[in-house]
């Protein structure tokens, strides 16, 4: 089994919601990228909550994140894993989210993207007090929801930030 690492988070100070994947897929790590494989929805989707489409360039793209004060990292910091399942990821070691958060005072949100970062954020950090919410994976391996279905449900779980309103956030 190889034993792979997250990417350093995509943050700055005026982030107010945190995105949380698993751990990168071997595209992504391939490529350096965060969400790098074709199927993967989590470009198309961000940006279709936002009323875009998705730029070619990952330059671009992290830009886009930023400049809707969202933020990008992953539960796992490291943990081993063959091939890009997230079942198959084993010996998790977790990313220092409540450090990040205790530097990042404007993170008042955490969307948690799939089940899997979903249980593992809850196992490592559940006592955490920013409120987190799961919106459905965005994996190719995830196709069992329809895309249309997925959109809404990031839209449903984005919804403050898509209305650029930052009510108080159940």
């Amino acid at each position: 089994m190889n034993r792979e690492r997250s990417f350093a988070p995509l943050i700055n100070p005026q982030s107010h919601t945190l995105i949380l994947g698993s751990l990168p897929g071997a595209e992504s790590l391939r490529r350096q990228q965060y969400y790098a494989h074709p199927q993967n929805a989590f470009w198309r989707v961000v940006y279709a909550v936002f009323g875009g489409s998705p730029d070619e360039d990952y330059a671009l793209r992290c830009q886009f994140i930023l400049s809707n004060n969202l933020a990008l990292w992953d539960v796992c910091g490291s943990a081993e894993r063959v091939g890009s399942a997230d079942s198959k990821i084993a010996r998790i070691e977790p990313n220092d989210i409540a450090g990040l958060l205790s530097g990042c005072a404007n993170i008042r949100r955490i969307v948690l993207n799939g089940r899997k970062a979903e249980k593992e954020y809850r196992r490592f950090f559940g006592s955490l007090s920013v409120p987190a919410v799961y919106a459905p994976s965005t994996s190719p391996a995830f196709a069992a929801l329809p895309f249309g279905d997925k959109l809404a449900a990031w839209r449903d779980a984005l919804r403050y930030i898509r209305l650029r309103n930052l009510k108080p956030l159940d």
